[in-house]
């Protein structure tokens, strides 16, 4: 009754307090302790977990050095490194700056991986992979703290920031960067061919009408970091620069000028945004309009100035017809006044005209009588 039995299996082992205070580890087996006037306690670890938590591993590190050596693997990070811990070629645990952790020894293999915080920014893609596609949702949880990753999808760039400091271009594919004591962040950017719509633009021409005009651009990203440190906005930017040409190319010209060239717009507004954007990393493929709206009261008016000229274009074509058929009919009658066989012929074609009309015909006193005295028609 003044003895107390503890039992320390292959697998465990243990730490010994007596009156709370500690006295040492304890190896397998079987252990006797007299309590008369002794409060005693034992601990028991599991070895095959990997991460040893106690409330005094800092003090037993300090104080009981060569035993902590000789059942755990300490690791300690200074305060600008991280280190990644494997357990059998497994990630176990990623280490923030400043960090100590114990790990049992005895089943498990240990390694770390160190990384100064200051010289070291990407992280091995195939271990950035497995750490935030991790299954262990702990693990992920501190991965996710510890790693920023992010995919450049085909067709596209990133840009990378550091602190909100513009680093470098990220190709497509994934990446993956250590995220500990800085900030992290990566913007994407479209570099393939892309459609800009400008509708509805309210612009008076330089005579004083009002035009709405919708109009499409078509425009590509060349050098997307130029293109950013030179404008906020690249696509804001863009888009302003098109509604300024486009009232430049209007409000100089009059009506007339624009409906006889209507590619003018076009051409002028390409120029403009060509000058103005190449030299940023944008390129303005093409610019065209799409529709241009009259007011209601001016679309009235012109379509009266277009019938009237269609008008004027048909009368002068038919008065034109006209004269060409009287200087034939004058050709042939002169003609038949010098040629009798030719009047004859005429005679004759005006018969069958006649001929086809009607159902029958008499003919008395012979082909002279009909042409020159008398013709019988019974219907």
């Amino acid at each position: 009754m003044f003895y107390v039995k503890h039992i320390v299996r292959k697998h465990e082992r243990a730490l010994l307090f007596r009156d709370g205070d500690f006295v040492k580890f304890l190896e397998p087996g079987v252990h006797r302790f007299v309590t008369v006037l002794r409060n005693i306690t034992v601990e028991r670890f599991d070895l095959t977990v990997p991460v040893w938590a106690h409330r005094l591993q800092d003090f037993l590190v300090e104080r009981y050095a060569e035993d902590v050596a000789r059942y755990f693997d300490v690791v300690d990070t200074g305060k600008d490194e991280i280190a990644i811990v494997f357990h059998d070629e497994k990630v176990t645990l990623v280490l923030a700056p400043a960090t100590r952790k114990l790990f049992t020894k005895g089943v498990h293999r240990i390694r770390v991986e160190r990384f100064p915080i200051a010289d070291t920014l990407e992280v091995d893609k195939r271990l950035a992979k497995r750490l935030v596609a991790g299954t262990d949702p702990v693990l992920k949880a501190i991965a996710d703290k510890a790693i920023y990753s992010r995919v450049v999808p085909e067709g596209h760039v990133g840009l990378l920031y550091v602190d909100g400091e513009l680093v470098r271009s990220l190709k497509p594919g994934f990446h993956a960067y250590f995220a500990v004591e800085r900030g992290i962040g990566v913007d994407l950017f479209d570099t393939r061919v892309q459609t800009l719509e400008v509708s509805g633009q309210e612009i008076l021409t330089k005579d004083k009408v009002s035009l709405r005009i919708n109009l499409t651009a078509t425009y590509q990203l060349t050098d997307v970091e130029k293109a950013v440190r030179a404008t906020r906005d690249p696509l804001d930017h863009l888009y302003k620069e098109v509604q300024f040409g486009l009232r430049g190319a209007v409000g100089t010209r009059t009506l007339d000028a624009l409906l006889e060239d209507k590619g003018v717009i076009d051409r002028t507004v390409a120029e403009y945004l060509k000058q103005r954007f190449g030299e940023i990393g944008i390129a303005v493929k093409s610019v065209g309009v799409k529709d241009i709206i009259l007011p209601g009261d001016m679309k009235e008016l012109l379509g009266k100035v277009v019938e009237a000229e269609k008008a004027a274009q048909a009368n002068v074509i038919r008065r034109r017809e006209e004269t060409n058929a009287t200087r034939s009919l004058l050709n042939t009658a002169k003609v038949m006044e010098t040629n009798a066989v030719a009047l004859r012929l005429k005679e004759l074609e005006t018969l069958e005209k006649i001929t086809e009309k009607i159902g029958s015909i008499s003919v008395y006193g012979g082909l002279d009588s009909v042409l020159n005295d008398l013709v019988r028609m019974k219907q």
